[in-house]
Parts: C-alpha cells; sequence; structure tokens
C-alpha cells in the first residue's frame, strides 16, 4: 500500500472485500504495517470454515460449459474438479496429462457442443478473467487526478534499460560483484574482498578444530588418524572454506534480486535472447542457475514454449553455480599467481554465457523449428530492500549448500579416501608385511583410485590434463561438483609438509611472520597449515605451491580449460535428477547430457589448443 499512496491513488478496501466476499486487509510488506491484522483475519477465517463466494467471472455459456466438465470429473473422483474444468476447456497439456482419457474426450465434445470442434477457449477464458477484473478495479480503485507522473523508477529505467548502456552497466555491476565475492586486491585498494576474509577466518577455525583432533587420535591407528584427518576434516574443510564465498555471491545476487535489477535485465536481454531462438523469461531460470542448478532445471516449467523448456533446461547447467566457485577459487589462487585473478574468474563466467548463446543457436538451427513464444514481464519499482529480506534469501541459497557439505560431500570425502588410501594389497596382508609400522594402507600411485585414474585419464590428454588425479576430479565433480575441490585436497596433500612449511616461512621476517598470523612473530608448525592456507595458498601468494598439481596441469592453458570442462560438463546427479523430471523421459534426458558433454570437450579442446598459444 505504501507504492499506492506514493503515487496519490486510493483503494476502497471495504467495497473490495464486499465484491470478493473475503476480508481485505492493506499491508505494507517492507515494514510488517498490517501484517499482524492480516493473520487475524485469515485465522479467523480458517476458523469460520465458510466457503468462498462464487464470483460471477464468465457469462453463462462458458459457465455451463465449465459445469457440464465440472459433473464429469466429480462423477470419476477427480478432486479440484471445478479447477481442473476450467484447465481442461482451455487445453492445458498438463492437466489433460493427469487425468483419464475420457475425461480430456469429455472435454473437447462439450467444446464442440457450445462453441464448435476445434475452438480455442483459452483466449475467451483469458478475456473473460480480464473483463471482470477491470470492473473489480474500475468500482474499487480511484487514480489520482494529477494522472501520470514520472517516479524515480521511471528515471532509473532510462539509464539501467537503456538500449546502448544497459549492457556495459549490467557487466560492471557483475564484475563488482565478483570482486566483492572472490577477489585478493579489492577494489585494487590491496585489501582482501568480503568473500577472501570471511573465508580465512573459516579456514582458521577449521584449522584449529583439526589441530584439537590430532591430538586426540595422536595414539590411534594410522588409518584411524588418516581417515579422520586427511579424509573427513581435510575433505570437508577444503568446502567449507568456501562457503563465505557462496554465501557473499548469494547475498549479493539477492539484493539485486529483491531491489528489482534482475527483472529489468530479463527485459533487456530478451532482445538478444530472441536473436538465438529464446525469451527473455529464460533468463530467471539461467540466473537461479548462478545459485544451484536443481532449481534453476526446475524452474524451467514455468516457461510456456516446450522449447525454451528443453532448450533452457540444457543451458541450466553451463551456468557457473555455488558448487564451481570453489573450483574455480582453487585453481585461479594456485595456477594463475601474478594474473588479474578477479578478471579470469569473471571470464568464466562470460564464457558460461557465450556457451549458453552458442549452443541455443545452435540446437534452433539444427534441432527444433517452432518460433520463439512471446515475452510479458511486470517490472517492479526499485526498491532498497531490508537486511532482513536479502538475509533470509542468501541464507535459502546457501543452505542447500551447505547440507550437501554435511550429507553427500561427507559421504565422497570418505569414499575418495578410501579409494586413494587402498588397494588389494591392504587385503590379502602384503602392504601390512611391506610397511615398518604395519600400515595396510598404501602409496596413492598404487591405489584404488590410481587404477580408475589411469583408465579415464588418456580421454582427457587432449585438453591438457591427462592425468590420473586431474581425470579423478572430474569424475567426483559428477557426484557433487564440491567433489572436485575435495579431490584435490586429498589427492595432493603431499605436497604441504611440515619440512615445505618449515623451508617456505623461513624466507619471512618475524615482522612479516606476525602480520601473517604468527603470535609474536615466531613461527608455529601447528598454526603454518592453516597460516598457508588461508594468507598464501588461496591468495596464490606461493608461486611454487602444490608441484605435483602443477606437473599434472602444466599450463595455463590447460588450467583454464580444466576450469571450463567442469563449467560446461554433466552437473551433479541433484541436477541431472531434476532434468528427468522437466524433460520426462531418460532418452531426452540422455541427449540433453549429451549436449553438455560434448560442448564441455570441444570447448575446452579449443582452449587448450588456441590458449596454449598465448598463455
Amino acid at each position: 500500500m505504501d507504492e499506492v499512496e506514493a503515487k496519490g491513488d486510493k483503494i476502497n478496501t471495504q467495497k473490495l472485500s464486499e465484491i470478493l466476499g473475503i476480508p481485505v486487509v492493506p499491508i505494507v510488506a517492507r515494514n510488517g504495517k498490517g501484517v499482524q491484522e492480516l493473520m487475524a483475519e485469515a485465522a479467523e477465517v480458517a476458523k469460520s470454515g465458510k466457503a468462498p463466494k462464487k464470483l460471477p467471472i464468465f457469462d453463462e455459456k462458458l459457465e455451463a460449459a465449465i459445469g457440464e466438465v465440472k459433473a464429469a470429473l466429480e462423477e470419476s473422483g477427480e478432486t479440484e474438479s471445478a479447477w481442473k474444468a476450467v484447465k481442461l476447456l482451455e487445453n492445458d497439456e498438463n492437466v489433460a496429462e493427469s487425468v483419464k482419457p475420457e475425461l480430456k474426450e469429455k472435454a473437447a465434445e462439450v467444446i464442440a457442443k457450445s462453441y464448435g470442434a476445434g475452438a480455442d477457449l483459452e483466449a475467451a477464458v483469458a478475456d473473460q478473467r480480464y473483463q471482470y477484473i477491470s470492473k473489480v478495479v474500475k468500482d474499487t480503485v480511484k487514480k489520482s487526478a494529477a494522472g501520470h507522473v514520472e517516479t524515480k523508477s521511471d528515471k532509473l529505467d532510462k539509464i539501467l534499460t537503456n538500449r546502448i548502456l544497459a549492457l556495459p552497466i549490467f557487466a560492471v555491476i557483475m564484475y563488482l560483484l565478483f570482486a566483492c565475492t572472490n577477489s585478493e586486491n579489492f577494489l585494487f585498494l590491496g585489501i582482501n574482498s568480503p568473500g577472501i576474509w570471511l573465508a580465512g577466518v573459516v579456514e582458521t577455525v577449521w584449522g584449529a578444530l583439526t589441530g584439537v583432533l590430532e591430538g586426540l587420535l595422536e595414539n590411534a591407528s594410522p588409518w584411524a588418524s588418516s581417515l579422520v584427518i586427511d579424509g573427513i576434516m581435510e575433505g570437508l574443510g577444503a568446502v567449507l572454506g568456501f562457503i563465505p564465498l557462496v554465501l557473499v555471491l548469494y547475498l549479493l545476487i539477492s539484493f539485486l534480486e529483491d531491489c528489482g535489477y534482475m527483472a529489468r535485465i530479463a527485459f533487456v536481454l530478451d532482445r538478444i535472447f530472441r536473436r538465438f531462438g529464446l525469451s527473455g523469461r529464460s533468463f530467471i531460470p539461467l540466473l537461479q542457475g548462478f545459485g544451484c542448478s536443481v532449481p534453476a532445471v526446475m524452474a524451467t516449467r514455468t516457461l510456456e514454449s516446450e522449447k525454451d523448456r528443453k532448450i533452457t533446461a540444457v543451458l541450466a547447467g553451463f551456468m557457473p553455480c555455488g558448487a564451481k566457485l570453489p573450483i574455480f577459487a582453487l585453481f585461479v589462487s594456485t595456477l594463475f599467481a601474478g594474473s588479474n585473478q578477479t578478471l579470469v574468474t569473471y571470464s568464466l563466467y562470460i564464457f558460461s554465457l557465450a556457451a549458453a548463446v552458442v549452443v541455443s543457436l545452435l540446437l534452433n538451427k539444427f534441432y527444433f523449428k517452432d518460433t520463439t513464444s512471446n515475452f510479458i514481464m511486470e517490472l517492479p519499482q526499485y526498491r532498497v530492500p531490508t537486511l532482513k529480506s536479502v538475509l533470509i534469501h542468501g541464507w535459502e541459497k546457501v543452505k542447500g549448500f551447505a547440507v550437501k557439505a554435511g550429507t553427500v560431500i561427507f559421504v565422497s570425502t570418505i569414499l575418495i579416501w578410501f579409494l586413494s588410501s587402498f588397494n588389494l594389497g591392504s587385503f590379502n596382508g602384503s602392504n601390512a608385511a611391506a610397511n615398518e609400522d604395519g600400515s595396510v594402507m598404501c602409496d596413492m600411485n598404487d591405489s584404488f583410485m590410481a587404477s580408475v585414474g589411469n583408465v579415464i585419464a588418456p580421454v582427457f590428454k587432449p585438453l591438457g590434463f591427462g592425468e590420473w588425479r586431474p581425470a579423478v576430479g572430474v569424475v567426483t565433480g559428477w557426484i557433487a561438483k564440491e567433489n572436485v575441490v575435495v579431490t584435490f585436497a586429498q589427492l595432493y596433500n603431499e605436497d604441504v609438509t611440515e619440512e615445505y612449511l618449515e623451508e617456505y616461512f623461513s624466507q619471512y621476517s618475524p615482522e612479516e611472520l606476525e602480520e601473517l598470523g604468527f603470535e609474536g612473530g615466531i613461527y608455529d608448525g601447528e598454526a603454518a597449515g592453516d597460516i598457508y592456507a588461508e594468507g598464501v595458498l588461496f591468495e596464490g601468494g606461493d608461486e611454487n605451491a602444490l608441484p605435483s598439481m602443477k606437473d599434472d596441469i602444466k599450463t595455463r592453458a590447460a588450467a583454464y580449460a580444466y576450469m571450463v570442462f567442469n563449467l560446461l560438463c554433466m552437473p551433479c546427479f541433484a541436477a541431472v535428477g531434476a532434468m528427468k523430471r522437466e524433460l520426462k523421459t531418460w532418452k531426452e534426458t540422455g541427449k540433453a547430457v549429451a549436449v553438455q558433454m560434448v560442448t564441455a570437450y570441444v570447448a575446452a579442446l579449443l582452449v587448450n589448443v588456441v590458449g596454449g598459444l598465448f598463455l
């Protein structure tokens, strides 16, 4: 109601209540005004058990047709018969598939009898609804005598939706968004971005907890200590350290959504999307893909065109979801030291959109032939979101990431640890006989994981990462993308030894050590691992970091190709399950996954070959 009053308009809520036959309570959602009264009225209505008033929306002819179909639905035991009757007359595909075939035939008979065979009642139903709405508005809403007054939103739209300025402004806003998320030189000020700073705090706390557990397990068997420290704690820590980055990203996206800007971008991009066979409405699911592919795929059901639904479901997997961000952060910080790391990360997001455009163009040209659907969308007024609203939306989005870390990723860390620590010799006694301490564990290069990796690694050799450990990272990423980082943390942990840390920090003066986080400027072996991860490795401060990883992925072109492949390839199994629900059959789902895998392979190959000439 605040926006209504700001325009000088008035709504007669008492008369509106009389017309609709239900209580009408004016509220201001931003500050909660009227919400308590609304809840009280809702509770009162629920207690009364009074049926809602039947509104005279349709004419007698259409009401008779609805009544006839409704009676047939009730006879067959269908619930929500009135709503389903209208939907069957509108020839709604989803409702028609959910009822018995004879009921669909009954609706066709009623249409033929009342309106003629093949008549399209969808437009007639919509027209009569809007006529009724217009009459209600005319009777209850009094417009301001001043007429249309240019609002602040109108003035902002002249700039933010300008044909020339809109896209450059959008590009700058997205760059700033990622600079806040993952930059070690925030806005060129020489300080960490909020995301990097929070990640350091989480890593410090997790490192302290790991140190406590190491002390408790000092006398435990080697395999038990390795399971807890090298498997669970190191694996989960690799993911939890990136939750702050994901949280900051989601909070900023939620802010842009709540303030009304993202709706404008959907409108602006419509004319671009239309050239490639999609409507601007597809931008909404693709935007959700920046958070998680599962809700992004599910959101495609809101698209009217079947072609748009299928193509957007494929393209949603290309979007850089929050689970892919840790992959980018790991590779950019370790393999792109000395470069503009924010720009490298930002380029991957642009790459995903470019790949989506190209694939959409190809699918429209060679697979789909129907026309693009119309795009109609209401643009909300610009507003400053409340902190509570942004925090709720941000938490809802990051919660799924955190829950996955406690379930799927927890199990995956144990599985990855087991496969990388044991082989057949662990169970026939040969490892116990060969190891001085009697341990049944094996060297990682002789493990089950290495055996699997060596089989699939040649497939990725043309892409620049044909060694077994990067190949295994790709495969575990199909369970959950966060597993790529978990896998690397476990498979390359031998690079960060106590001796290496002591030698590395020996080059720093006491003042520099204190600045890095060593208390009193004195080197502390127990704290060194956490400080190295937080203050050096994650920020790309050690050009010699993870030498085994750099031996496996030798060039920056190959490193970028690895990120591109994980960006575009098949998403996690949960997202594939969502694709199956939306695309209906495993055949269609298989086609979609095939498009994603081929796109990822070709794109990564081009990056490695062409990029090798420049990087």
